[in-house]
């Protein structure tokens, strides 16, 4: 990204919503690109290389998930679904085909700006490489040592344990499928076994959460999967 403010590509073809986000987005000096279809986003996106795309499912001329697919066979820029499908398979469905998180209308400004912010800084954090020491409120995760530490004390994790954080830790502020998690720590032969992945998330936050009943750092996306949290959303 340039020193310019970052450039946001919306594509929905209901207007009262691209009114909504234009007055909401241009409020905390973002540039917005629009566009009502398939043919015209995928056209901005060739031209324009948004640094974002907000992207709604329920196109005139196509699906969003499609678009999805199309977008990620060339570019790597964050994904955020705006839909009106609340259903639990179609968000899984957009996450598994490349978007970075989803949102169901109706949603508060607040949390797609924070849901925007995590975005954004992860992509910029593509090109930096992988931070090898990443500190979490009282948590701190040491790659290169392959050490975590709570409040300073060394916590010992297990071998898979240790893989399903730093899978997440990898994909820290996108929404990961249990599928995808699954596949990634157990391997496809496990891909359809999510009390394995309910276990060891909750063995995780024994360990590194203040209050595993309350988790601040490793967040359940209801019925998809899970989300590392890299900072507050306020």
């Amino acid at each position: 990204m340039t020193s310019a403010a970052p450039l946001i590509l919306l594509i929905d073809d209901e207007l009262s919503m691209r009114r909504f986000l234009r007055v909401a987005l241009s409020a905390e000096h973002y540039r917005l690109i629009e566009a009502e279809t398939v043919s015209q986003g995928l056209q901005e996106m060739a031209a324009h290389n948004p640094d974002l795309v907000l992207l709604d499912l329920g196109l005139p001329d196509g699906d969003g998930i499609d678009v999805t697919r199309n977008i990620r066979e060339w570019s790597d820029r964050p994904i955020i679904v705006l839909s009106a499908r609340g259903q639990d398979r179609e968000k899984i469905a957009a996450l598994d085909a490349g978007a970075d998180d989803y949102l169901t209308k109706p949603f508060s400004t607040g949390e797609l700006l924070a849901r925007i912010r995590v975005a954004l800084r992860r992509s910029e954090g593509r090109g930096g490489g992988e931070t090898a020491v990443v500190d979490v409120g009282a948590v701190r995760i040491d790659r290169s040592a392959r050490r975590v530490y709570r409040h300073g004390q060394d916590v010992h994790l297990t071998p898979t344990e240790y893989r399903l954080l730093t899978v997440l830790l990898q994909h820290a502020g996108k929404v990961l499928t249990h599928r995808f998690l699954l596949k990634e720590v157990w391997g496809p032969g496990r891909a359809d076994q999510t009390h394995y992945l309910r276990v060891y998330m909750q063995q995780l936050r024994e360990k590194l959460e203040e209050d595993p009943h309350r988790p601040r750092i490793l967040i359940t996306e209801t019925g998809v999967g899970y989300r590392f949290q890299v900072a507050s959303s306020e």
